[in-house]
């Protein structure tokens, strides 16, 4: 089977990894990272890349291009895999869909319609063959037949909580990824680690940072032990500091607790909680408010963001009804996706 794959983000790849190990003769095509197979990609995921506003616009018609090198290439695949990166992968659906209305268009780890743009639904359906949520509550978003949970990829490469806590105190710190996030909270996380002195703690940085980033963007960093692994990082942590993002959820899922602190613009705080709605930022908390439950992790954002708050609540927390709650949250979860969005890949597919 000729598959085409239209995967732009790091976190996609590695759940596109997990995927490919139960998928059995089959030959990728399209956008993906390089390293997954001896099969070179149209374009490798770091070509993909964009930093900020000024530098999308700049590739915008160059997007487009890729687009339609990408709707050409789908004239010799069998099916089409799109993963995430609704900027993208939306309009390619529409026109895929357009140039090949038989040809199955499979989205997995689907836009967050149930946080903005609901429009987009429809866009969803009309474009796409089958929706592949990672969230059980996604589903109810959807009028058609075709979307279905297929399990949280997460559980893939997490299949099991931590066994036991280190006897050791370990505080993990994640400042986040991008420039404007370390910024504001790298100066917060110091102070903390100053007054944590007794401590060990790691600094999480991402994998892809090189030694010169890390020098120019975090500067004296000599108050922690530096990883590049967030899941062994957070293995090994009793406590975390986490800026929003994935990481919050992989902790939840290894069952190690923490804080979440977040500092946005101004203007996309007073978006987010004033026009959308947005109660939560951690996916955790949306689960369980999903589900009526009350919140699993304590969030700090924007002013509440101190050094004096994320102490105290570190002094406050409760790990053992976090380590409770977390298991919740697996059980609701259930399984890992792979093997599922495998199946439905090699399973001929009519409407």
């Amino acid at each position: 089977m000729k598959l085409l794959i239209s995967a732009l983000e790091p976190s996609s790849n590695l759940h596109l990894k997990n995927l490919l190990s139960y998928l059995d003769d089959v030959e990728l095509l399209g956008i993906y990272d390089k390293n997954l197979t001896e099969k070179a990609p149209l374009y490798d995921i770091s070509q993909m890349a964009i930093m900020g506003v000024s530098d999308a616009i700049k590739k915008l018609f160059w997007f487009f291009r890729v687009a339609d090198e990408m709707v050409d290439l789908a004239k010799d695949a069998d099916k089409i895999l799109l993963m995430d990166s609704s900027a993208f992968n939306l309009p390619l659906a529409k026109k895929l869909k357009r140039a090949y209305p038989d040809k199955e268009i499979i989205y997995y780890i689907l836009p967050q319609v149930w946080a903005s743009r609901p429009k987009r639904v429809k866009q969803l359906e009309a474009s796409c063959d089958r929706l592949l949520a990672i969230l059980p509550f996604e589903v109810s978003y959807y009028k058609s037949y075709k979307a279905s949970y297929v399990g949280h990829p997460l559980l893939d490469i997490i299949p099991e909580m931590k066994k036991e806590a280190s006897s050791k105190e370990v505080i993990a710190f994640m400042p986040g990824s991008r420039k404007g996030e370390i910024e504001k909270l790298l100066p917060i996380f110091k102070e903390v680690r100053k007054r944590l002195s007794d401590k060990e703690a790691i600094l999480i940085i991402p994998p892809s940072f090189s030694k010169r980033k890390v020098e120019a963007l975090y500067g004296d960093v000599s108050m922690f032990t530096l990883s590049f692994h967030t899941q062994e990082a957070l293995h090994k942590a009793s406590f975390a500091f986490i800026c929003s993002g994935t990481a919050t959820l992989e902790a939840t899922l290894i069952g190690t607790p923490f804080i979440l602190t977040y500092i946005a613009k101004k203007i996309d705080f007073l978006i987010g909680y004033h026009l959308l709605g947005i109660q939560e930022v951690g996916l955790a908390n949306i689960l369980f408010r999903k589900q009526g439950l009350p919140p699993l992790h304590t969030e700090l954002l924007q002013e509440h963001v101190s050094v004096e708050n994320l102490l105290y609540h570190y002094e406050k927390s409760n790990r053992t009804l976090f380590q409770e709650k977390a298991k919740e949250i697996r059980a609701y979860l259930s399984h890992g996706s792979a093997e599922s969005v495998a199946s439905i890949i090699q399973k001929e597919y009519r409407c």
